[in-house]
């Protein structure tokens, strides 16, 4: 049974205590479980989209970072960058939203390069993936500490240490074969045959002239030609791909959660959610939102299925039943972790 650390928290907890029990349920688990850490373990995290307000602040992860500069562990923060458009679709756009949001306490990497076309291909042989396109610089490190904001999602019910790690962790490709599992085109009446697209397709896929257009038995997905186009001529949004984004239902919980998997593959991570703004929406939406239900706590454990599982329960418990229970299931049934967990609440200053 995997088991889940869990202090509680409300409203009215200070941001020094925050990071405190921060500090201190780290070094729990890592004692009880005998963790082995590595000497470089990065901070996966959401930065907030610009206009958003209920992201989880970089002051929250204080007691993290403290804790790895104690051991002498180097760390820094790592991301992806997002499918649609905004303020972090590429890497000089969604670094200035970090800084902008105050997270410049570590180095930042962008792990699916400038424009979301670096990934390695995960072969994981699942119902919908046979392998999934995961940020290319995620394959260097063994062990990551994967921070999550527990809250809804407008398509998965909710989103916490699963939705971090498919959607946190995936190049635009894998971000586009989720939602909606098309490949872009190319309106021409908005082409200028500027030909910045073709310095980004590695798979010579793009042909620019009086009609451009996309060889789709080439495409890969990637998506970087959409973010690369100055004049918006590139689009994934078809009808199609509208209608497979609303309809898909299920599968799209069972669609992240195999992404999840191939995230995690053969690396020993951390995982701490933070049941605080718990909002109806997701942080990438750019705009103010009102939490749904009170500040409930910081968890953390070695199994995101579990965590999740303990986060869905306490908010049941608080009064907020989120859709989406299914991808535990679905989770549970290829391996990704249990949702049987131990919950030990460990209170603040009282964690012998």
């Amino acid at each position: 049974m995997a088991v889940v650390y869990y202090t509680p928290i409300d409203s009215k907890t200070s941001i020094n205590d925050i990071q405190k029990i921060s500090y201190q349920l780290l070094n729990k688990i890592i004692e009880k479980e005998e963790i082995e850490l590595e000497t470089y373990i990065p901070l996966k995290v959401h930065f907030g989209e610009k206009g958003n307000y209920t992201y989880i602040k970089p002051e929250y992860y204080m007691g993290i970072i403290n804790f790895l500069k104690d051991r002498n562990i180097k760390s820094s923060y790592i991301e992806t960058s997002v499918l649609y458009g905004g303020n972090r679709n590429k890497s000089d756009l969604h670094l200035q939203t970090a800084l902008d949001h105050g997270f410049n306490q570590l180095p930042i990497i962008f792990a699916d390069g400038e424009q979301g076309e670096k990934y390695a291909e995960i072969e994981i042989n699942k119902k919908h993936f046979k392998s999934c396109k995961i940020g290319y610089e995620f394959l260097k490190y063994n062990q990551l500490i994967v921070i999550s904001h527990f809250k809804g999602h407008t398509f998965a019910g909710f989103g916490g240490a699963i939705k971090q790690l498919s959607m946190g962790h995936a190049s635009k490709g894998g971000k586009l074969a989720m939602h909606m599992g098309i490949k872009p085109k190319i309106i021409n009446r908005k082409c200028k045959q500027c030909k910045k697209c073709l310095l980004q397709c590695n798979e010579n896929a793009i042909t620019i002239g009086k009609k451009s257009f996309i060889d789709l038995n080439k495409c890969v997905g990637c998506g970087a030609c959409v973010s690369s186009c100055p004049h918006k001529a590139i689009t994934i949004t078809t009808v199609k791909g509208v209608l497979n984004a609303i309809f898909q239902g299920k599968n799209f919980g069972e669609k992240i959660v195999e992404y999840a998997f191939a995230a995690q593959l053969h690396k020993r991570n951390i995982y701490i959610n933070y049941a605080v703004n718990i909002t109806k929406g997701c942080d990438c939406e750019p705009r103010k939102m009102k939490p749904v239900i009170s500040d409930f706590g910081i968890l953390i454990s070695t199994d995101p299925v579990a965590i999740d599982k303990a986060c869905y329960d306490l908010s049941k418990e608080k009064g907020k039943t989120f859709k989406g229970l299914h991808q535990l299931d679905y989770a549970e049934k290829i391996g990704l972790g249990s949702q049987k967990y131990n919950l030990i609440e460990i209170l603040n200053n009282n964690v012998d």
